[in-house]
């Protein structure tokens, strides 16, 4: 069982017409309200309980909060499938995330995916973010939109990718200037863990690496920042021909 807190959250996640139990509440103001008249347009059971109740589920819980039995996020896909639903010559924007365990960076990184264009987020089953509630919250809902393929091997995922002909990049402090690269067509941007980086194995798939030119003291971005700077980059260049 999970439980979606947070206005946005909720509701995005009750638009994208996926399951849920019941909407739980224990208090409402005009916002809680529109969300209740959102999911009784969608058959959502809703529940009255009391304050208590919420707390024990979240902190931020802001008078509502969403049971499901799934996961919160969009994850319907596979690699194959994903290659296979592009049309010839489509162009695509593909985002794989290494290690990436923070929900707070997992969720930000969704959030810019959804704004930015991307066509596919790809984690491994292990090593990426679990904290589904946080993650759906920090993305604003953008979790219950963006397609995501959970992976067993990154490598792998990332070969099969490069067969059906995409350029893959990761980012990396020494890397070229991102603008240097040609990022239009099908592009696979990786990026790593704050801590360790791109790990080993998948670097050495990558096409090359790409920086973002950076002028501060300290020596890198927050990893959700850097991939929201990257695919700007991304769309900047598809806009611009």
């Amino acid at each position: 069982m999970t439980y979606l807190t947070g206005f946005h959250a909720i509701e995005e996640y009750i638009k994208s017409g996926r399951e849920a139990n019941a909407l739980l509440v224990a208090h409402t103001g005009p916002r809680g309200k529109a969300i209740m008249a959102l999911a009784k347009a969608k058959q959502i059971p809703i529940q009255r309980v009391g304050e208590h109740e919420l707390d024990k589920i979240s902190g931020e819980h802001r008078g509502l909060a969403l049971e499901i039995d799934a996961t919160p996020d969009n994850r319907d896909w596979t690699i194959r499938g994903f290659i296979e639903s592009l049309q010839e010559g489509q162009e695509a924007l593909v985002v794989v995330l290494d290690n990436i365990t923070d929900p707070h960076n997992y969720g930000a990184i969704l959030r810019s995916c959804d704004q930015l264009g991307v066509n596919l987020v790809v984690v491994a089953n292990r090593r990426s973010a679990k904290d589904a509630e946080v993650v759906a919250r920090t993305s604003a809902g953008a979790s219950a939109w963006v397609p995501l393929a959970v992976v067993s091997n990154l490598v792998r995922a990332v070969e099969d990718l490069k067969e059906a002909g995409f350029w893959v990049y990761g980012a990396d402090m020494e890397g070229d200037p991102v603008y240097t690269k040609d990022l239009r067509g099908r592009t696979v941007l990786v990026m790593g863990s704050e801590g360790h980086g791109i790990s080993r194995l998948l670097r050495e798939v990558c096409d090359g690496m790409v920086a973002i030119p950076s002028k501060g003291r300290i020596d890198s971005l927050n990893v959700s920042v850097a991939t929201g700077i990257l695919l700007y980059e991304v769309l900047r260049q598809r806009e611009v021909r």
